[in-house]
């Protein structure tokens, strides 16, 4: 039984004991029903209001969400958009994606149209144009709110207007109003996206739908618009067409290509590139994210760079990627140091599930590694005086430390990185740092600094433990050290996870990088420091330029084989202008870290200001498109319609509900707090004819 509806019953149970047979009065029994009643309300209030849990989780599958009821109006065309068209070019690890969506109005009356679409979380939106008829209309990025009254202003004044915003990192609104009978309107979208690798390739995804979601009343999205888009049942195809066409020019040279959602047809173009389409007469393509894997590495250690010339910015990116297969040989040594949070807010569940994890971390490692444990919490200490062989001897040694070892005390996760950075390491191994906490400390600022600051010593990466774990000071962690964020939130994920980091850490190939430019005036670099190329994880540089492009990059460290030495052109322009999205994007995504933690006004300043200079959509700023010709004059009279988008693929009905059905279901709580109330007054009533019966044979 919960612990509140526990307590709460023993509070009614003594409260019944307590209405013992006394002197018979003509207000006893109405004073008797009032108590009781009062306690069974408390107990129902606080069932009903019991805290929800992780309602605001990300949750990684479709739940009961709404389903959209046509009205039948031969008026409305409820599928105003008629088209999306996409054209990527890749370079090396940049997309530079433009997203044409054609709307046409084949109702008789003048409509608002609202369209939900998913975007990368990686993606930054640079641009829209509007198209209405033969004349052009370029987007302005505006403060969100400025942006919003533009639109407002636009919509009553009888123009047409369009609006993009950023509801989710991953989720866009689409507003265009007064879009009148025979209109065709045609939005274009730009942005550029970073291509993360994943297991030894590269992967770009572009999502077509945005899956139903269920929008519980605990949630922090309840009041959130964009939720209640409307979705078209399974089995029943969207009349929206799609089209996609990717160009593939890479630095290195391509190893694989293959798509695992979408049929297609590649083909080698004269510019070195490689040009990439949809098979035609397939299934249609807008129900599933369509995903290209593409491979870059060979059998080396690969390096290349890319400059791009703006008219007031220059921007370069320099890529030094692993090995395709990389060999026993080619491994440098590793050393593995574990930071294990032991303060008082990880007693109990969470360091037991620290205690799984750690041997599901130190389970695989080889004879010839190295490690050690550092239990931090008000304070710190290391298991040993320094890292010792992996042996099993030693492993089970740290293990039965680990067991007899409970939480207390304060979180200083600062002072014990600082101790590890400060443990001697020698040049050729490759040291990782692996971090245990629930993440509940007020230090992320100078966190993030510290992992920063010492790439080039160390990499850092980092596990949430508990069932709320702090996850902004988790991806904060892995943006800083380059690596992944690692969340366990029950101790059967500690397997999984574990599996998960080995597999991208294994491997360290290259340690002690570092770069030179000789003869190019480069700033603004990022990162500062460069972390160990892993087997799967490749080192990125990128950052401005000025003057001419002349000189070269010299690229050094330490691999299995001894000093590696490469030194690479930097001479040669190449037409890539996502480059200065990209650094922009980057400098957005570590500001915004810190504002999920300490909500500060001067760096949603910051965000806001380097979104107006580079024209990105941020969550503080949003496009807006204004034709200055009044075209309906009478704007009230527009009729708002929500476009339908498909049902994701293999999702069936089930997933699916009448929203006035989903909302008036009770829950749980309610049907217990119900039945207490029900349970309650039957006793009461019971025990009140037992009184009558006792006075009628008196």
């Amino acid at each position: 039984m919960p612990p509140m509806l526990g307590s709460t019953l023993q509070g009614d149970s003594m409260a019944l004991r307590s209405l013992a047979p006394v002197p018979h009065s003509p207000y006893q029994g109405l004073r008797r029903w009032l108590a009781a009643s009062g306690l069974a309300a408390a107990c129902c209030i606080a069932l009903v209001n019991q805290p929800a849990q992780a309602q605001d989780a990300p949750r990684q599958k479709t739940e009961s969400p709404y389903f959209h009821v046509p009205n039948g109006d031969p008026a409305l065309d409820l599928l105003p958009l008629k088209s999306t068209s996409v054209s990527v070019n890749i370079s090396g690890v940049i997309a530079d994606v433009t997203v044409i969506q054609r709307y046409k109005n084949e109702g008789t009356r003048t409509i608002e149209a609202n369209y939900v679409f998913p975007g990368s979380t990686q993606a930054a939106v640079h641009g829209m144009e509007v198209r209405l008829g033969d004349r052009r209309i370029t987007a302005r990025i505006r403060e969100k709110q400025q942006a919003q009254q533009e639109y407002d202003n636009a919509k009553q004044a009888g123009k047409t207007a369009a609006l993009l915003e950023q509801h989710q990192p991953n989720v866009f609104k689409m507003h265009i109003a007064h879009i009148q009978p025979g209109d065709d309107i045609q939005v274009e979208l730009h942005y550029t996206e970073l291509l993360p690798p994943r297991t030894g390739s590269y992967q770009f995804v572009f999502p077509t739908v945005v899956g139903p979601r269920y929008n519980s009343p605990q949630s922090s999205q309840a009041q959130a618009g964009w939720v209640a888009q409307p979705v078209l049942p399974a089995g029943q195809a969207s009349s929206t067409t799609f089209d996609l066409q990717l160009a593939l020019r890479t630095p290195i040279a391509l190893q694989g290509l293959a798509s695992p959602s979408h049929a297609i047809q590649s083909a080698a173009q004269a510019d070195g590139s490689t040009l990439v389409t949809l098979q035609p007469g397939g299934k249609p393509g807008n129900n599933r994210d369509f995903i290209l894997d593409y491979r870059l590495a060979g059998a080396q250690i690969s390096s290349g760079v890319m400059l791009y010339q703006g008219k007031d910015e220059n921007f370069f990116l320099a890529l030094v990627e692993p090995p395709k297969a990389v060999p026993a040989s080619a491994i440098v040594p590793r050393e593995y140091i574990f930071v294990v949070d032991i303060s008082g807010s990880m007693h109990g569940f969470p360091l037991d599930t620290a205690k799984t994890l750690l041997r599901a971390l130190v389970g695989p490692l080889r004879p010839s590694d190295s490690f050690n444990v550092l239990l931090f919490s008000g304070s710190s200490r290391f298991l040993n005086p320094e890292s010792v062989p992996a042996t099993r001897a030693n492993i089970d040694q740290a293990l039965h430390l680990m067991d007899e070892t409970t939480g207390a005390g304060g979180t200083e996760l600062v002072p014990a990185l600082k101790r590890v950075y400060a443990t001697p390491k020698a040049p050729d191994v490759s040291r990782t740092v692996v971090v245990v906490t629930d993440g509940f400390v007020t230090v992320e600022s100078e966190l993030f600094a510290l992992v920063r600051s010492h790439l080039d010593q160390a990499n850092v990466f980092a596990f949430g433990i508990g069932s709320s774990v702090n996850r902004h000071l988790m991806e904060g962690i892995a943006r800083a050290g380059m690596g992944a964020p690692f969340i366990i939130t029950q101790p059967s994920d500690a397997a999984t996870q574990a599996e998960r980091f080995h597999q991208m850490v294994k491997s360290p190939v290259l340690t002690g990088l570092q770069a030179r430019f000789a003869g190019l005036d480069v700033y603004d670099v990022e990162p500062e420091h460069l972390p160990d190329v892993l087997g799967d994880r490749p080192v990125v540089l990128f950052g401005k330029w000025r003057g001419k492009p002349q000189g070269q990059l010299v690229l050094e460290g330490r691999s299995a084989n001894g000093s590696f030495h490469q030194v690479l052109s930097t001479q040669t322009v190449s037409d890539t202008p996502a480059l200065r999205h990209l650094w922009a994007r980057h400098r957005i995504a570590s500001l915004s870290d810190q504002v999920g933690l300490d909500g500060s006004d001067a760096l949603r300043q910051r965000i806001t200001d380097l979104g107006l200079a580079y024209s990105l959509l941020t969550q503080y700023t949003s496009f807006i498109a204004v034709d200055e010709v009044v075209r309906n004059a009478m704007p009230h009279d527009s009729t708002l319609v929500k476009h339908p988008v498909p049902l994701p693929q293999g999702v069936d009905n089930l997933a699916l509900a009448l929203r006035a059905e989903v909302s008036s279901t009770p829950e749980p709580a309610t049907w217990g707090a119900v039945l207490v109330l029900l349970s309650v007054l039957a006793l009461l009533a019971r025990r009140q004819r037992r009184l009558r019966a006792q006075r009628w044979t008196a």
